[in-house]
């Protein structure tokens, strides 16, 4: 595995990535409603392809495939972390998150921020991550859950 920035040909693959995994998370953590509103079915390539010209994520490859990818903006703020579901659990998310408080460092970013889901808030936390506080957003229809929480860029 290794990652590398943002190629703008990536949009659909990382569409897709995060469309699979999203509705991979089991229903316990969030209802097939709320899951279909975080990642509505069929991805809309149009808004992702412009997204991601604006993120510039970083990617995670592996045999030329995406596996995962991270997005860090100017403030420190993460938006998105996901790893594919076939690779999940492999320590993927973790070699992101390094490479990413990496970046951050040479660009003098002190303090990351992220929402967190439900899933992802473990990690986080195991990562070095406070909770901040629980937040409710409604999107598309449904309120969905997840946590404000903050790292120094070294852990």
């Amino acid at each position: 595995m290794h990652i590398r920035s943002y190629q703008p040909s990536d949009y659909i693959e990382i569409a897709n990535l995060f469309h699979k995994s999203v509705h991979a998370i089991k229903q316990s953590f969030y209802s097939k409603e709320e899951l279909e509103a975080w990642a509505p079915t069929p991805p809309d390539y149009t808004d992702w392809k412009a997204r991601l010209l604006e993120k510039k994520p970083f990617v995670a490859l592996e045999n030329n495939g995406i596996i995962g990818f991270i997005e860090l903006e100017s403030d420190g703020h993460i938006d998105c972390l996901y790893v594919h579901p076939e690779h999940q659990g492999s320590g993927i998310a973790s070699q992101l998150l390094q490479h990413l408080r990496m970046v951050a460092q040479k660009k003098k970013i002190t303090r990351l921020h992220v929402e967190a889901s439900k899933v992802a808030m473990p990690f986080f936390k195991k990562s070095g991550f406070t909770l901040i506080k629980e937040n409710h957003i409604n999107l598309r229809g449904q309120s969905l859950l997840n946590y404000s929480m903050s790292s120094n860029t070294q852990p």
